[in-house]
């Protein structure tokens, strides 16, 4: 089984977004939490959440990239634990039955953008478009003769997509988004 992990390959998160997570918590998608937001509204670091944030489980604060990582059973149903408590207590879930059933959603999603290597790296790219959320999750791969990470602008290549359409520039993520 494998799960996502956030990761600070920099400083970088931590000037982006108001809230930055932890490195090496549990990573979600986390698109949940603007579905009481119009996306075209947010600014700022709000927006920089919206367009390129993976949500750190504990922390419920944002990473620009998430791991591949290994995880066990056990790891995989303390994570939807966690992120139904998350749900009752910071997201106004109405029941912890409720919350569960939505957390495991989640993490089932999460579990389906691991079909890379352990360790690859994953980044999103989420866009609003006729009253719909629209994401698109690359993985990132190591440059030739590299081996591990390192900075983050010092070995990307981006390699194969985990939706066959659209492009990511990590230094456009700030930017507003061109529409097709």
């Amino acid at each position: 089984m494998k799960l996502l992990r956030t990761i600070a390959l920099d400083a970088s998160d931590t000037f982006v977004f108001d809230v930055p997570a932890e490195a090496g918590e549990w990573a979600v998608s986390g698109t949940f939490r603007f579905c009481d937001h119009d996306p075209a509204k947010l600014s700022g670091k709000a927006r920089a959440a919206f367009r390129s944030g993976f949500l750190g489980v504990q922390s419920w604060g944002w990473s620009t990239l998430a791991q591949i990582v290994p995880a066990t059973e056990n790891d995989c149903r303390a994570l939807i634990e966690l992120l139904a408590a998350q749900l009752l207590d910071r997201f106004g879930a109405p029941d912890i039955a409720v919350a569960r059933t939505a957390a495991e959603e989640e993490v089932a999603f999460a579990q389906s953008l691991c079909t890379h290597p352990i360790s690859s790296l994953i980044a999103v790219q989420r866009m609003a478009s006729g009253g719909e959320i629209r994401e698109s999750f690359r993985r990132l791969q190591l440059r030739e003769r590299q081996e591990g990470h390192g900075r983050a602008f010092s070995f990307m290549e981006m390699e194969d997509d985990l939706e066959p359409d659209g492009d990511l520039n990590l230094a456009d993520l700030g930017r507003e988004p061109r529409l097709r």
